[in-house]
């Protein structure tokens, strides 16, 4: 029987597209604080640009978006859903693309080397969707453009065209009556 393919969570930090390593575990099949063992053990692996910890106030805000597991999680129990923003014993690990990948390869199981595939498509898919996104803009911004352009060129029609649709002046009127000559 196929395993169900994960439900990937991509969240923006720092201006990253991470994964944070509870989601990570549950991907690779492992405990989170098995991955997190791993990442200490071989840390000089794992640069800045592939992952860091998260800061106290960005935890914060992940805890804030992230509040319930997910539905059929069994006794999963989350560095995001337990704990109080004032006492954190350990602050979650998120994960870029090649920080992901790099778990894969220190963890060596074959789950974990199968689904490193399947996290590299998720953060390929996510780059194309917003390339396609980005593409949409400029089309759009090009449309706005000539759009302003044509109204522009349709209000100067319409200016020059108004003398022309009004009615005409009525011609001016004899005076009756005498008319002193000076």
């Amino acid at each position: 029987m196929k395993d169900k393919e994960p439900n990937i969570r991509i969240l923006t930090i720092r201006d990253q597209k991470v994964v944070l390593d509870v989601d990570l575990a549950e991907i690779y099949g492992v405990p989170t604080r098995v991955l997190n063992q791993a990442l200490r053990r071989n840390k000089r692996r794992f640069p800045a640009d592939f992952a860091f910890q998260l800061s106290g106030d960005e935890y914060d805000v992940t805890r804030s978006q992230i509040v319930i597991a997910p539905s059929g999680a069994k006794n999963k129990r989350s560095q995001i859903v337990i704990g109080s923003s004032r006492n954190i014993r350990y602050r979650p690990w998120a994960f870029t693309e090649h920080g992901a990948l790099q778990v894969a390869n220190i963890l060596r199981s074959e789950r974990a080397i199968a689904m490193s595939v399947y996290v590299i498509r998720a953060f390929i898919e996510l780059r194309e969707k917003i390339a396609a996104n980005a593409a949409i803009l400029r089309r759009l911004a090009e449309i706005d453009k000539s759009l302003l352009e044509h109204d522009t060129a349709l209000r100067d029609i319409y200016q020059k065209l108004l003398p022309l649709l009004a009615p005409p002046p009525e011609p001016p009127r004899r005076q009756i009556g005498f008319q002193s000559a000076s």
